[in-house]
């Protein structure tokens, strides 16, 4: 059985802001926690109560503090080796925290961000799911919007989110005809009115920009089964609407997803995608946010998620820029051996899917187009295997460049994303493999541009102006209400795990 890895850690006394194991979004099967992990989850408890202790802390406030989420760096450091730039001192005094890593340093945009607005999630009634004799209740409150607002946004650093869906096919007309419009039209996760809606409510709540949209409309939403074709009209009818009514800020794309249960998916260098491309491009709109690796998500298209297709596409467009979801990782941490379901070869450092993304910009070193996004690749290979993180990590920005990486956390799946952005900012590439695999060490730009310079770049944000108009926008003002008044951040990890860990 599964059980969500908040529970299970109430259950076992265990609080920590950074995950113990990967979790699932209920994509894939978990993997059950490994013997590093372990120890880590172990020294941080026992770390915490040594020093909650001596500070006259309960233990939940320590762990929501800056201490304790040095701690927990800390912690993973003594079992993994020393990866997390952390010093002792920030584990025992706020204020080394603050010195070192002040929180206005970085201009932050999450460019995938989701939540569900109270919906059940869809994925637990999934034909993999129900095939592997899982039932799973509903928890539709850890996904809401308002636990959005206050993960994304008063437990964390993030200054803007793009709020990114999953594949919805929006019904456009009922039975008489009628044009149907809001709730009326899906009732899908997170579809494109839905993250519009939210978009403008939050940006009027804020009395500034802080969030942005993606549409979910591809070139299998609307399908004529009589010919097998695309249903060009129909399409043509919701893009004009996604961008006129809906002004979203980019396309979200499953090439493995099938929506208008054609029996099958699309790749983004056929036909019906560069049809859809030129119609878009037509109409002002050239950022496609596309989904690839995490092949299990589909037994059947799995294979559609892989990045060969990037190459064409990005060639034959090269005024259109595609943001590659997860940087292609291969297979989420759902299989029996994560190094060799992913074919990670400690020698070169390459892994599966990963390498195929890194040869089409080797080939191709003008390409300027393609963007790798760290949403569920580098929390993932944090949690799992800070060794092959340094690999993903340094060959993205070796080969793409650090103006071509793209920061996304993949939340609410893993709660507040503060964890990740902690953790990216003490990240750090191993002088020995630098030396071994030609990366580079990170410096405070390469961060500044992963973190939001680059997505603000793609979007057309001044990031200059936005930050110093932040501090007075009524997000902000209701934050420090927030933190004034004893705000913690709840450390809960939303995604699952498997009960008998």
């Amino acid at each position: 059985m599964w059980i969500r890895k908040a529970i299970r850690d109430l259950r076992k006394g265990v609080d920590s802001p950074l995950p113990t194991q990967v979790v699932s979004n209920e994509e894939f099967c978990p993997r059950p926690q490994n013997e590093a992990q372990k120890r880590v989850e172990h020294l941080i408890g026992e770390m915490a109560e040594e020093r909650s202790k001596k500070l006259g802390l309960d233990r939940r406030t320590f762990m929501a503090s800056t201490m304790g989420m040095a701690t927990c760096f800390l912690a993973s450091n003594r079992v993994y080796g020393n990866v997390w730039e952390v010093d002792e001192a920030e584990t025992w005094e706020p204020a080394a925290y603050q010195e070192k890593w002040p929180k206005s340093e970085y201009f932050i945009i999450d460019v995938q961000a989701h939540f569900t607005n109270g919906q059940a999630l869809g994925f637990r009634n999934m034909e993999f799911v129900r095939n592997m004799g899982f039932n799973l209740s509903n928890d539709a409150e850890s996904y809401s919007y308002k636990n959005f607002i206050k993960e994304m946004y008063f437990d964390s650093e993030t200054s803007m989110v793009v709020i990114s869906g999953v594949p919805t096919l929006e019904r456009q007309r009922d039975e008489q005809g009628r044009v149907l419009e809001g709730r009326e039209r899906s009732g899908g996760v997170l579809p494109s009115w839905l993250m519009s809606a939210t978009k403008n409510q939050i940006n009027e709540l804020s009395g500034s920009q802080r969030a942005l949209c993606q549409g979910n409309l591809a070139p299998n939403h609307y399908w004529n089964k009589t010919t097998n074709t695309i249903d060009k009209a129909a399409t043509l009818e919701q893009m004009d609407r996604e961008l006129k009514m809906y002004k979203i800020d980019s396309w979200k794309w499953y090439c493995h997803f099938d929506p208008a249960r054609t029996g099958q998916g699309f790749q983004l260098d056929d036909d019906n995608a560069q049809w859809f491309i030129e119609e878009s491009r037509k109409r002002g709109m050239k950022t496609f946010s596309v989904h690839k690796g995490f092949s299990y998500q589909s037994r059947t298209l799995g294979h559609l998620a892989n990045p060969k297709d990037v190459e064409k596409a990005a060639l034959r467009n090269p005024d259109v820029n595609f943001i590659i979801y997860h940087s292609a990782l291969k297979h989420g941490p759902n299989e029996p051996n994560w190094h060799e379901s992913n074919q990670y070869d400690p020698t070169t450092g390459d892994f599966e899917w990963h390498k195929i993304l890194m040869d089409i910009k080797l080939r191709n070193p003008k390409m300027n187009n393609v963007y790798c996004e760290v949403g569920s690749f580098f929390n993932i290979l944090a949690v799992s295997d800070p060794i092959m993180c340094m690999h993903g990590m340094g060959k993205n920005i070796k080969t793409y460049g650090s103006d071509h990486v793209v920061w996304g956390t993949d939340c609410l799946w893993w709660g507040s994303p503060q964890w990740g952005i902690d953790a990216f900012k003490r990240f750090q590439i191993s002088d020995e493999m630098c030396e071994k695999f030609g990366y580079k060490k990170l410096t405070k730009q390469d961060k500044a541009n992963i973190f939001g310079l680059n997505a603000a770049k793609i979007y057309g944000v001044n990031a200059k102006a936005k930050r110093k108009a932040l501090p007075a926008d009524a997000l902000e003002r209701l934050k420090m209400v927030y933190l004034d008044r004893g705000g913690l951040r709840s450390n809960g990890a939303y995604g699952w795990v498997r009960s008998t860990d």
